[in-house]
Protein backbone atom coordinates (compact mmCIF):
# COMPACT_ATOMS: atom_id res chain seq x y z
CA UNK A 1 0.00 0.00 0.00
CA UNK A 2 0.78 3.80 -0.13
CA UNK A 3 0.56 5.78 2.87
CA UNK A 4 0.86 9.83 3.04
CA UNK A 5 1.60 11.01 6.70
CA UNK A 6 1.08 14.27 7.54
CA UNK A 7 2.88 15.99 4.09
CA UNK A 8 3.62 19.49 3.52
CA UNK A 9 5.84 20.26 0.74
CA UNK A 10 6.79 24.31 -0.59
CA UNK A 11 8.66 25.94 -3.45
CA UNK A 12 10.81 28.66 -1.85
CA UNK A 13 7.99 30.79 0.09
CA UNK A 14 4.72 29.17 -1.65
CA UNK A 15 3.26 25.91 -0.19
CA UNK A 16 2.24 23.19 -2.48
CA UNK A 17 1.42 20.61 -0.41
CA UNK A 18 -0.28 21.12 3.05
CA UNK A 19 -2.31 18.31 5.30
CA UNK A 20 -1.71 15.50 2.73
CA UNK A 21 -3.55 12.28 4.48
CA UNK A 22 -3.92 9.12 2.21
CA UNK A 23 -3.91 5.86 2.55
CA UNK A 24 -4.08 3.55 -0.68
CA UNK A 25 -4.65 0.06 0.19
CA UNK A 26 -3.32 -2.79 -2.28
CA UNK A 27 -5.52 -3.48 -5.04
CA UNK A 28 -6.82 0.34 -5.19
CA UNK A 29 -6.82 2.68 -8.12
CA UNK A 30 -7.12 6.31 -6.78
CA UNK A 31 -7.18 9.12 -8.76
CA UNK A 32 -5.91 12.70 -7.92
CA UNK A 33 -7.76 15.69 -9.47
CA UNK A 34 -7.70 19.16 -9.67
CA UNK A 35 -7.29 22.55 -11.41
CA UNK A 36 -3.66 23.18 -12.89
CA UNK A 37 -1.44 24.55 -10.42
CA UNK A 38 -2.47 23.43 -7.59
CA UNK A 39 -0.13 20.40 -6.27
CA UNK A 40 -0.83 17.26 -8.56
CA UNK A 41 2.05 16.51 -9.99
CA UNK A 42 4.05 17.58 -6.64
CA UNK A 43 1.73 14.97 -4.75
CA UNK A 44 3.02 12.14 -6.97
CA UNK A 45 6.65 13.67 -6.94
CA UNK A 46 6.38 12.89 -2.98
CA UNK A 47 4.52 9.65 -3.63
CA UNK A 48 7.55 8.40 -6.05
CA UNK A 49 10.34 9.99 -3.86
CA UNK A 50 11.68 12.17 -6.34
CA UNK A 51 11.31 14.51 -3.75
CA UNK A 52 11.63 14.53 -0.30
CA UNK A 53 8.39 16.35 1.58
CA UNK A 54 9.15 19.44 4.05
CA UNK A 55 7.30 17.33 6.67
CA UNK A 56 5.98 13.91 6.86
CA UNK A 57 6.36 10.76 5.40
CA UNK A 58 5.54 8.40 2.73
CA UNK A 59 5.23 5.02 3.50
CA UNK A 60 5.44 2.00 0.60
CA UNK A 61 4.49 -1.04 2.07
CA UNK A 62 5.28 -0.50 5.79
CA UNK A 63 8.99 0.85 4.83
CA UNK A 64 9.86 4.69 4.83
CA UNK A 65 10.71 6.36 2.16
CA UNK A 66 14.25 8.02 1.85
CA UNK A 67 14.67 6.45 5.68
CA UNK A 68 17.51 4.67 4.82
CA UNK A 69 19.46 3.86 1.32
CA UNK A 70 18.92 0.02 1.45
CA UNK A 71 15.14 0.78 2.15
CA UNK A 72 14.91 3.19 -0.63
CA UNK A 73 16.45 0.59 -3.08
CA UNK A 74 13.83 -1.96 -1.57
CA UNK A 75 11.21 0.04 -2.60
CA UNK A 76 12.30 1.36 -5.97
CA UNK A 77 12.23 -2.54 -6.66
CA UNK A 78 8.04 -2.36 -6.32
CA UNK A 79 7.56 1.32 -7.83
CA UNK A 80 7.47 2.46 -11.63
CA UNK A 81 7.14 6.36 -11.95
CA UNK A 82 5.67 7.71 -14.94
CA UNK A 83 6.29 11.79 -14.88
CA UNK A 84 3.71 13.36 -17.36
CA UNK A 85 6.69 14.39 -19.75
CA UNK A 86 9.30 11.74 -19.42
CA UNK A 87 13.26 11.54 -20.36
CA UNK A 88 13.98 9.44 -23.53
CA UNK A 89 17.80 8.40 -24.86
CA UNK A 90 16.75 9.81 -27.87
CA UNK A 91 20.04 8.42 -29.67
CA UNK A 92 18.28 4.65 -28.70
CA UNK A 93 15.70 3.06 -30.27
CA UNK A 94 11.92 2.67 -28.71
CA UNK A 95 12.76 -1.46 -28.15
CA UNK A 96 15.76 -0.74 -26.49
CA UNK A 97 14.65 1.09 -23.90
CA UNK A 98 11.67 -1.12 -23.23
CA UNK A 99 14.66 -3.77 -22.40
CA UNK A 100 17.03 -1.40 -20.62
CA UNK A 101 13.91 -0.55 -18.37
CA UNK A 102 12.84 -4.10 -18.04
CA UNK A 103 16.13 -5.62 -17.18
CA UNK A 104 16.63 -2.45 -14.58
CA UNK A 105 13.34 -4.06 -12.69
CA UNK A 106 14.87 -7.89 -13.10
CA UNK A 107 12.16 -9.06 -15.61
CA UNK A 108 12.53 -12.20 -16.54
CA UNK A 109 14.02 -12.64 -20.10
CA UNK A 110 11.48 -14.53 -21.75
CA UNK A 111 8.85 -12.13 -20.27
CA UNK A 112 10.39 -9.23 -21.50
CA UNK A 113 10.77 -10.41 -25.06
CA UNK A 114 7.06 -11.22 -25.66
CA UNK A 115 5.67 -7.81 -23.27
CA UNK A 116 7.48 -5.97 -25.22
CA UNK A 117 6.23 -7.32 -29.05
CA UNK A 118 3.11 -6.82 -27.16
CA UNK A 119 2.99 -3.27 -25.55
CA UNK A 120 4.57 -1.99 -29.27
CA UNK A 121 1.59 -3.54 -31.04
CA UNK A 122 -1.03 -2.44 -28.34
CA UNK A 123 0.59 1.34 -28.86
CA UNK A 124 1.42 0.67 -32.33
CA UNK A 125 4.51 1.33 -32.06
CA UNK A 126 5.49 -1.72 -33.62
CA UNK A 127 6.48 0.06 -36.89
CA UNK A 128 9.13 2.76 -35.04
CA UNK A 129 9.84 -0.24 -32.45
CA UNK A 130 13.66 -0.15 -34.13
CA UNK A 131 13.98 3.30 -35.11
CA UNK A 132 16.40 6.12 -32.62
CA UNK A 133 13.46 7.68 -30.17
CA UNK A 134 14.49 11.16 -31.60
CA UNK A 135 12.57 10.42 -34.78
CA UNK A 136 9.26 9.77 -32.65
CA UNK A 137 6.44 12.86 -32.68
CA UNK A 138 5.08 13.78 -29.22
CA UNK A 139 2.42 11.03 -29.35
CA UNK A 140 4.83 8.08 -30.24
CA UNK A 141 7.04 9.38 -26.80
CA UNK A 142 3.65 9.50 -25.02
CA UNK A 143 3.41 5.96 -25.91
CA UNK A 144 6.59 4.30 -25.42
CA UNK A 145 6.98 6.07 -22.17
CA UNK A 146 3.71 4.15 -20.87
CA UNK A 147 5.17 0.96 -22.66
CA UNK A 148 8.21 1.95 -20.30
CA UNK A 149 6.25 1.91 -17.23
CA UNK A 150 3.98 -1.55 -17.77
CA UNK A 151 7.19 -3.07 -19.18
CA UNK A 152 8.11 -3.24 -15.30
CA UNK A 153 5.69 -5.48 -13.93
CA UNK A 154 5.95 -3.36 -11.10
CA UNK A 155 2.81 -3.99 -8.29
CA UNK A 156 2.72 0.13 -7.49
CA UNK A 157 2.20 2.60 -10.22
CA UNK A 158 2.37 6.28 -9.61
CA UNK A 159 1.21 8.07 -13.15
CA UNK A 160 1.49 11.31 -13.96
CA UNK A 161 -0.90 11.94 -16.76
CA UNK A 162 -0.78 9.27 -18.96
CA UNK A 163 -3.21 10.35 -20.78
CA UNK A 164 -2.40 13.57 -22.08
CA UNK A 165 0.83 14.68 -24.26
CA UNK A 166 -0.55 13.66 -27.91
CA UNK A 167 -2.07 10.49 -27.26
CA UNK A 168 -4.54 9.37 -30.17
CA UNK A 169 -7.58 7.80 -29.43
CA UNK A 170 -6.75 4.32 -30.39
CA UNK A 171 -3.82 4.79 -27.75
CA UNK A 172 -6.43 6.56 -25.57
CA UNK A 173 -8.41 3.66 -25.34
CA UNK A 174 -6.19 0.97 -24.92
CA UNK A 175 -4.76 2.71 -22.15
CA UNK A 176 -8.28 2.94 -20.27
CA UNK A 177 -8.52 -0.52 -20.96
CA UNK A 178 -5.41 -1.28 -19.57
CA UNK A 179 -6.19 0.49 -16.48
CA UNK A 180 -9.41 -0.61 -16.23
CA UNK A 181 -7.49 -4.65 -15.84
CA UNK A 182 -5.12 -3.63 -13.16
CA UNK A 183 -8.38 -1.92 -11.34
CA UNK A 184 -9.94 -5.00 -11.07
CA UNK A 185 -6.89 -6.68 -9.61
CA UNK A 186 -6.09 -7.06 -5.75
CA UNK A 187 -1.76 -6.93 -6.54
CA UNK A 188 -1.46 -3.60 -8.29
CA UNK A 189 -1.98 -0.45 -6.46
CA UNK A 190 -1.95 2.70 -9.04
CA UNK A 191 -1.79 6.17 -8.11
CA UNK A 192 -2.63 8.50 -11.04
CA UNK A 193 -3.57 11.83 -11.87
CA UNK A 194 -6.53 12.15 -14.88
CA UNK A 195 -7.46 15.70 -16.21
CA UNK A 196 -10.66 14.60 -17.56
CA UNK A 197 -13.10 12.83 -15.30
CA UNK A 198 -15.01 10.73 -17.99
CA UNK A 199 -11.60 8.60 -18.48
CA UNK A 200 -11.57 7.07 -15.33
CA UNK A 201 -14.93 7.43 -13.92
CA UNK A 202 -16.45 3.73 -14.49
CA UNK A 203 -13.15 1.91 -12.92
CA UNK A 204 -11.20 4.27 -9.90
CA UNK A 205 -11.78 3.10 -6.73
CA UNK A 206 -11.56 6.57 -5.63
CA UNK A 207 -10.99 9.65 -6.65
CA UNK A 208 -8.77 12.25 -4.47
CA UNK A 209 -9.59 16.25 -5.35
CA UNK A 210 -7.11 18.47 -4.32
CA UNK A 211 -7.20 22.68 -4.30
CA UNK A 212 -4.83 24.75 -2.98
CA UNK A 213 -2.48 22.25 -1.61
CA UNK A 214 -5.42 20.63 0.71
CA UNK A 215 -7.40 17.39 -0.39
CA UNK A 216 -10.82 18.88 -1.07
CA UNK A 217 -12.73 15.21 -0.75
CA UNK A 218 -11.85 11.75 -1.53
CA UNK A 219 -14.27 9.53 -2.22
CA UNK A 220 -16.04 6.99 -4.61
CA UNK A 221 -17.85 8.68 -7.90
CA UNK A 222 -21.13 7.49 -6.96
CA UNK A 223 -20.43 8.99 -3.09
CA UNK A 224 -19.05 12.42 -4.97
CA UNK A 225 -22.20 12.57 -7.23
CA UNK A 226 -24.57 11.58 -4.13
CA UNK A 227 -22.81 14.41 -1.89
CA UNK A 228 -23.51 17.25 -4.59
CA UNK A 229 -26.73 15.84 -5.86
CA UNK A 230 -25.07 15.79 -9.90
CA UNK A 231 -25.40 13.07 -12.56
CA UNK A 232 -21.96 12.87 -13.38
CA UNK A 233 -18.40 12.97 -12.17
CA UNK A 234 -17.46 15.89 -14.10
CA UNK A 235 -20.51 17.76 -12.15
CA UNK A 236 -20.10 17.10 -9.03
CA UNK A 237 -16.14 17.96 -9.29
CA UNK A 238 -16.65 21.61 -11.00
CA UNK A 239 -19.12 21.78 -7.71
CA UNK A 240 -16.90 21.49 -5.40
CA UNK A 241 -13.97 22.80 -6.80
CA UNK A 242 -15.81 26.08 -8.77
CA UNK A 243 -19.16 26.32 -7.68
CA UNK A 244 -19.01 29.78 -8.80
CA UNK A 245 -18.15 28.31 -12.33
CA UNK A 246 -21.22 28.15 -14.08
CA UNK A 247 -22.01 32.20 -13.13
CA UNK A 248 -18.68 32.83 -14.52
CA UNK A 249 -19.71 31.19 -17.76
CA UNK A 250 -23.44 32.76 -17.89
CA UNK A 251 -21.63 36.36 -16.77
CA UNK A 252 -19.22 36.06 -20.20
CA UNK A 253 -22.53 35.19 -22.82
CA UNK A 254 -24.17 37.86 -21.01
CA UNK A 255 -21.32 40.75 -21.74
CA UNK A 256 -21.14 39.28 -25.28
CA UNK A 257 -24.59 39.24 -25.60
Amino acid sequence: MIELIDIHHHYSVKPTLRDINLTIPTGELLCVMGPNGMGKSTLLSVAAGLFAPIKGQVVIDGMVRRSSIETEKAIRKKVVYLPDSPWLPSSHTGREFLFAVGRLYEVDEDRLFDHADRLLDVFDLAGKADSPMSSYSTGQKKKIGICSALITDAPIMILDEPFSGGLDSSALLALQQILKHFAQRDDTTILVAVPVPELVEDFADRIAIIQDGRILACDSSANLMQQTQTQSLSLALETLINPQGRHHIDRYFEANA
